[in-house]
């Protein structure tokens, strides 16, 4: 029986294409440490350079100990950037809504799952830090609250498309493969990863993500609105 409703963010929850939002993103946050001494290019080199770290991450560290110590080493004479981060990640990165394709308002459809007896997880990739993805959720009405629990990067130890990432959450949760769906836009990190574990999954094909051209012809697809009636209808088996 199906007891979790597991969602994507970005471009499943959020409507908006990736690489707008990442040239916005590093705009944002390379003016918000130049005062620091921050480089931008040395910013957006080494914030990749962190993020693949955590990609990279074998259960060993968090996912925030595995960008911050990368990070930092690249930054050796510079004053810690950590603290500022943070303060523009519950500030200017809420200038990020304008890269929308539109605004939805999800609370309605979070409360008919919830109706349904869904137990609600974030699983977003957990490359931020949690009021980063405070901040997103608010694009589209929600909050972390909305949510028995979020992924972010201080209480992970993998990312998508790790399987390990799911298996790490669903030992959190207490639940088996088979009492949980996946619904979320990208092939790669989300489908194929689940499907692997046994876990049921939607794609949501506004922003679908497949740059390897996979074959998802078998695989449940269609809207949000869709992906919602597919989990309500499995919670009610």
């Amino acid at each position: 029986m199906i007891k979790t409703v597991m969602f994507d963010l970005d471009g499943t929850l959020l409507p908006f294409v990736q690489d707008e939002f990442i040239k916005y993103y590093f705009g944002g946050l390379c003016k918000k440490l130049a005062p620091l001494g921050y480089d931008p290019d040395g910013v957006v080199k080494n914030v990749w350079k962190g993020t693949g770290a955590m990609i990279k991450n074998d259960g060993s560290r968090t996912n925030s100990e595995a960008f911050w110590e990368t990070f930092r080493a690249a930054f050796p004479d510079k004053p810690d950037a950590k603290a500022f981060c943070d303060e523009f990640y519950t500030g200017e990165f809420d200038a990020l809504k304008q890269c929308l394709m539109h605004v939805p308002d999800h609370k309605p459809m979070i409360e008919r799952l919830k109706s349904a007896g869904a137990e609600l997880v974030l699983a977003t990739n957990p490359i931020f830090p949690e009021c980063a993805v405070a901040t997103r959720l608010a694009w589209v009405g929600l909050s972390l609250n909305d949510f028995a629990f979020v992924t972010h990067y201080d209480n992970s130890t993998f990312c998508k498309p790790n399987p390990k990432y799911f298996e790490e959450l669903l030992k959190k949760l207490g639940r088996q493969p088979s009492e949980c769906v996946m619904i979320g836009n990208s092939v790669g990190e989300d489908i194929l990863p689940t499907k692997s574990l046994g876990i049921e999954s939607f794609l949501v094909n506004e922003f679908i993500e497949n740059p390897d051209n996979v074959d998802v012809s078998e695989f449940n697809r269609g809207t949000i609105e869709d992906a919602v009636k597919f989990a309500v209808d499995k919670l009610s088996e």
